[in-house]
Formats: C-alpha cells, sequence, structure tokens
C-alpha cells in the first residue's frame, strides 16, 4: 500500500488511517484530484526525485492533494507492467496491488466459473477490484463484499473507471458472517450475498508478513472451508504452500505457474471441479498449459542419472504430477525424496527445463573444483535440491579463469550428496 494507508489489507479496515485514506481516494476521484494525478505522474515519467517531485506539486496542486497524488501515481506505475493501459485509469495501494493477481488469470478464472451457467458472482474480499473487473468483463454481475472500507472505496473507483459500475455493486460486510449464513448440506441452490456463485482470495499477509497458517487468514480456514463444503460455484485463492491434507475431498486444487515460479494456487468448488489435481503453466505468448489428473498418480520410478536430467516446473511439483511428467519422458527420479526427473533422451516439453548431463561425482569441492578447471570451465550456475549449501556461495567458490560455462546441480542420488555438471540445453 501506498504510505498513506500501509496495514489495511482487504478485510482489515485500520480505522482513523483507513478513513483518511478513504477522503484521499475521493478527493484524487475529482476533476482536480485527476489533473494531480497526471501531473505527479508526469513528474514520475521525468524522473524527478520525490522530495523535489513533492515541493512542486504541492505548490502546483495544493497540500491536500500532493502527497496522495505522488503516491497514487507511483502505485500506477508499479502496476503498468501488468495491467498495462488500464493501469492508468486504476487506484492502488501498495498492499492491495501485491494482492492482485496477473489479468490474464483473473480472465481465466471468471470464465471457468461462470462456464457452467452462473450470472451473478459474490467477490468475497474485494481488495482494488481486479477479480470483479474480470467477472464483470466476462459477463457476470458481481456483488464485491469488504468490511474494508478501503477496498469498497477503490472497487468503487475501479470498475467506474473502467466503465463497468453498472454490473457491480459494492457492499460492505463481514465474509465470516456471509459465508456462515449459507445453508448447510449439498447447497445446489444455495447463494452468499444472492449470488449462487463465488471468489474469494483471504489476505494471506498481515504486518508485511506471510501468514503460513492457514488458521489465521483472513477470513480463516474454517471460512474457506464452509465456503467450499456449501456452495459448490466457487473458487478461492490459497498460498502455494497449502498442505494437501486440507484440501476437501471433490474439490479440484491447481497450481499456476509463469516464469518458472508459482503465481497463485486455487480450490475449485465441487461444482466447478474437473480434475483431482491440476498443473497451469502461463506461457510469455499469453497461453497456459495444464496437465491434470483423476486421481494422486503416486512416485515416479527411481533410476539412476542417465544422460539428461530434468528440472520439473514448481507448478508440476506443488500439484504432486511429477510421475505423469515422468510418463511423458520414460524417466525416472533421481532420488525418492527429490524433485528431479533424469532419461535417456532431450526432452521436448513445457513442463521441464533440461540439461544435458556431463559428470556425476560425489560432493567433494576441491574434485569439483580440480573438475570444473580441467574442462575449462570458469562460470557456473549453481542449483540445488536437497542440498544445505548457499548457491551464491558455492558458484563464487568455484569461479575460476577459464572461459566455459556450466551448471553445477547439488542433489542427492540413491540418499548420496552428489554433483552434477551439466550443460544447459533447453528452457520452457
Amino acid at each position: 500500500m501506498s504510505s498513506t494507508h500501509p496495514a489495511a489489507e482487504s478485510g482489515d479496515p485500520s480505522g482513523d488511517e483507513a478513513t483518511e485514506t478513504v477522503r484521499q481516494l475521493r478527493d484524487v476521484a475529482t476533476p482536480a484530484g485527476a489533473a494531480a494525478l497526471d501531473r505527479a505522474a508526469a513528474l514520475l515519467a521525468e524522473g524527478v526525485d520525490a522530495v523535489a517531485a513533492l515541493t512542486r506539486l504541492r505548490a502546483e496542486v495544493g497540500v491536500d492533494l500532493a502527497g496522495p497524488a505522488w503516491g497514487f501515481a507511483r502505485q500506477r506505475a508499479r502496476a503498468r507492467a501488468v495491467f498495462g493501459a488500464d493501469a492508468d485509469r486504476l487506484l492502488f495501494t501498495g498492499d492491495t496491488l501485491e494482492q492482485a493477481g496477473r489479468p490474464v488469470l483473473a480472465t481465466r478464472r471468471a470464465h471457468r466459473l461462470l462456464a457452467g451457467g452462473a450470472t451473478a458472482v459474490a467477490d468475497l474480499g474485494c481488495a482494488a477490484g481486479t477479480d470483479t473487473i474480470a467477472l464483470a468483463r466476462a459477463g457476470a454481475r458481481v456483488v464485491a463484499v469488504d468490511r474494508d472500507p478501503v477496498a469498497r472505496e477503490l472497487t468503487a473507483f475501479n470498475t467506474a473507471a473502467l466503465g463497468l459500475a453498472d454490473r457491480v455493486q459494492v457492499r460492505a460486510a463481514d465474509v465470516v458472517d456471509l459465508v456462515a449464513a449459507i445453508p448447510d448440506g449439498p447447497a445446489t441452490g444455495g447463494r452468499v450475498a444472492g449470488c449462487a456463485a463465488a471468489v474469494l482470495d483471504p489476505a494471506r499477509r498481515a504486518g508485511g508478513r506471510r501468514l503460513l497458517d492457514p488458521d489465521r487468514w483472513s477470513p480463516p480456514w474454517s471460512t474457506v472451508s464452509r465456503l467450499l463444503d456449501v456452495l459448490p460455484t466457487c473458487v478461492v485463492k490459497v498460498a502455494p504452500g497449502l498442505d494437501h491434507d486440507r484440501v476437501p475431498p471433490g474439490v479440484e486444487a491447481e497450481w499456476v505457474s509463469a516464469g518458472g515460479s508459482i503465481v497463485e494456487a486455487l480450490l475449485w468448488g465441487r461444482g466447478v471441479s474437473a480434475a483431482w489435481r491440476r498443473a497451469a503453466q502461463l506461457r510469455p505468448d499469453g497461453s497456459v498449459a495444464e496437465l491434470t489428473a483423476d486421481a494422486d498418480p503416486g512416485l515416479a520410478p527411481v533410476a539412476g542419472v542417465r544422460a539428461w536430467l530434468h528440472e520439473p516446473d514448481p507448478a508440476v511439483i506443488r500439484s504432486g504430477l511429477v510421475a505423469l511428467v515422468a510418463e511423458q519422458l520414460d524417466g525416472s527420479l533421481v532420488d525418492p525424496t527429490i524433485a528431479y526427473l533424469t532419461s535417456d533422451a532431450a526432452a521436448d516439453s513445457p513442463w521441464v527445463s533440461s540439461y544435458r548431463v556431463a559428470e556425476v561425482l560425489p560432493f567433494n569441492l576441491k574434485k569439483l573444483r580440480a573438475l570444473l578447471r580441467a574442462r575449462g570451465v570458469g562460470r557456473v550456475t549453481v542449483k540445488k535440491r536437497g542440498s544445505a549449501i548457499e548457491p551464491e556461495t558455492l558458484a563464487r567458490q568455484l569461479r575460476g579463469p577459464g572461459s566455459g560455462t556450466a551448471v553445477v546441480v547439488v542433489t542427492r542420488v540413491a540418499g548420496a550428496p552428489t554433483v552434477l555438471v551439466c550443460e544447459p540445453a533447453q528452457a520452457r
């Protein structure tokens, strides 16, 4: 969030601070405020430092508008890489921008949720309204719910700025109470906030720190679990590290990656669920690759290191679908506890990054240095799994005079600490 309202995440109002932020949002929503935002954006684009920019803004637009305009303009600049041209019409605080997902993924979720015929969706914990926007653009009527007045103000502003206000109702309510009021049972006719479908994105940070315990989310896991039990058409955004044991029977768990990192994890309600687990990968061109299983595929076979080493996409690892990729590659695990695959042939798969294996040896720093010098390698990229080494430290220790490069993988093979010296071959 901006410095004007640093602590109020969606669903977590913060008294006087929230009131002040709402006032500032309303001020920048006026014609004078819009002009101040434009001026602040111009100063940012010119590279004017904060002190000088605020001095000039106070003189040009007034003391009351200068600080808010500068703060919100900075968030717009941060948002532009993700939200494109929309960013220049939207308002974010720092925390709501961090909580906001990628628009392409919000659109993907919206279309899947609406595919069964739902026409009205509750956005439970609307934050800055990015899910509300995606749902409204997909054709839904949306009830955007939050107990945080800042979230409600942001959602109202942002949906109006994009011409979607006629499809959106913003409501003050506590998500815990709304979900508790849904009738028990299969709930084929169940509704929340008057809607037969819902998106829930619990706040998973507090005081700038991630909350690893789902029972401390806002709303807590008990509300998440109840929503999944009583409203079949729903999707819940959860932490990527969620324990699989938490996933209720009949609920599909999905992990989505982009650029080699997990960007979101989802639980799909029983009315939308179409698999046991799903891995999805957002490609640079905006397309999405998917891998699904209807049941636990179990572990891949284990064998010694062969000609190629394959590092599975993190969405595959988190979803427990490594065995499916191993089958596609005619590959095996190098160790039953390590998510590295090996095969005799190169792989043409979006689900792995592959390396040709040049050398395999027990981990020994002195011998590894000597081997790299003998191969003329002076620069290495260190990767690790199942090892306590620090990759950056080891890379410095292995630096030498040679002009060659290599990938050094420190891991376990059949339980033994092992180093694989590899040549980069292909990356997803």
